[in-house]
Formats: structure tokens, C-alpha cells, sequence
């Protein structure tokens, strides 16, 4: 059992967090804490301009909003916001905040992320501690 699980959550239609959420349950220890993390990719500074301010306030607010909502499923649940590279922002974030185990959905790989990489490949080639991947 983990003491300090991070879930990396996304929001797109692939991306189902119900699986990855309830393979936290069953590994955090009594007492232990959960972390539920999104990370919002930044935007190009060229399309900046063709983003109305309040929508990306209104979309960070929905979003808070979600993942509230799935942290208090968890007895030390907590939800965080952040901003980056997927991969690397989760890396980051799991080794300053002590993370002993990250759970993270993936999706079948397609021919792009053949290419490119996936988010939870990334995570799981470089992370420093336990990785559990959820399909």
C-alpha cells in the first residue's frame, strides 16, 4: 500500500478516470493521501490572441471544479491545477511533493503515439517511483 498516490487525470473523450480512480482506492494506505492532478498544456502565444480571457478563466474553473469532485471520493483527497508539459509537469510535481506512486490511465496506442509518445509512456520510462498503468 502507498502513502502518497498521485492520479494524473485528462479531459478528453479517450481518457476515463473511473478506472485509474478506483485502482487508487484499493492502493492507498489508511491515512494516505491522494493527489488527483491535471495539467492544462499551455498555449502558443500566437493563439493567445484568439482566446477570449474569460474562457480559459471559465475553462480552469470547470475544470477545479471536476476534479474537486473526484477528490472527495478519497478520505485525504486533494485536487491540483497546473500548468506545463504533461509528462515532465507530472514528473516534476511527483518528485517534489514525495510521490511513492502514481496511477495513470493510457489509452490504446495509435499510430501517434507510436510516434510521438504518450503521456503515461513518458511517465512510466522516467518516473522514480511505482507507476501503475490503468487501460
Amino acid at each position: 500500500m502507498y502513502r502518497n498516490i498521485l492520479v494524473p487525470v485528462a479531459f478528453d473523450r479517450e481518457h476515463k478516470p473511473e478506472a485509474a480512480l478506483q485502482v487508487a482506492r484499493v492502493l492507498v494506505a489508511p491515512g494516505g493521501r491522494v493527489t488527483i492532478l491535471h495539467v492544462m498544456e499551455e498555449a502558443p502565444p500566437y493563439a493567445l490572441s484568439f482566446i477570449p480571457e474569460d474562457y480559459l478563466f471559465d475553462l480552469r474553473q470547470a475544470i477545479r471544479a471536476e476534479l474537486d469532485e473526484m477528490a472527495a471520493g478519497f478520505e485525504n483527497g486533494s485536487a491540483v491545477l497546473v500548468e506545463g508539459h504533461s509528462g515532465r509537469t507530472i514528473l516534476h510535481w511527483a518528485e517534489s511533493e514525495g510521490v511513492d506512486c502514481i496511477v495513470i490511465a493510457s489509452r490504446r496506442p495509435g499510430i501517434e503515439e507510436r510516434v510521438m509518445g504518450s503521456t503515461a509512456s513518458w511517465v512510466v520510462g522516467r518516473a522514480d517511483c511505482a507507476v501503475h498503468v490503468v487501460r
